[in-house]
């Protein structure tokens, strides 16, 4: 049976096992919206790609779990715990399980955002 080299995530979400994937290729950017695709779950974590329009945002909020975020595209802004954390592509900013954080998107960007329980 031919498989799918293309390096899309099959329609279950995950990835396709032994197949290299350029992450930031598998989200579209919308005008006006934030795109968001789980890519692997688990009891341990779960993996999360976005791309968030210019001048979208999450507010403040906290999570029970460490968040890491890694930015596959463009620059966000994160507030951690009132203080604030730019980032660009190829960085990856920690976010603290029950620490406050939010984040503005002043211009498209994409992340990978991988939650950690436990």
């Amino acid at each position: 049976m031919p498989q799918d080299t293309s390096g899309r995530v099959p329609s279950s979400g995950e990835l396709t096992p032994a197949e290299p994937v350029r992450l930031a290729g598998l989200l579209d950017y919308v005008a006006g919206s934030i795109v968001s695709r789980t890519i692997a779950k688990s009891p341990v974590g779960t993996i999360t790609l976005f791309a968030f329009d210019a001048g979208q945002g999450l507010s403040e909020h906290t999570a029970p779990y460490d968040a890491f975020v890694q930015v596959l595209d463009g620059q966000v802004e994160l507030t951690i715990g009132g203080k604030p954390v730019l980032a660009s592509e190829g960085e990856t900013v920690l976010m603290p399980a029950s620490v406050s954080h939010a984040l503005n998107a002043g211009r498209r960007f994409k992340m990978l955002l991988t939650m950690i329980r436990g």
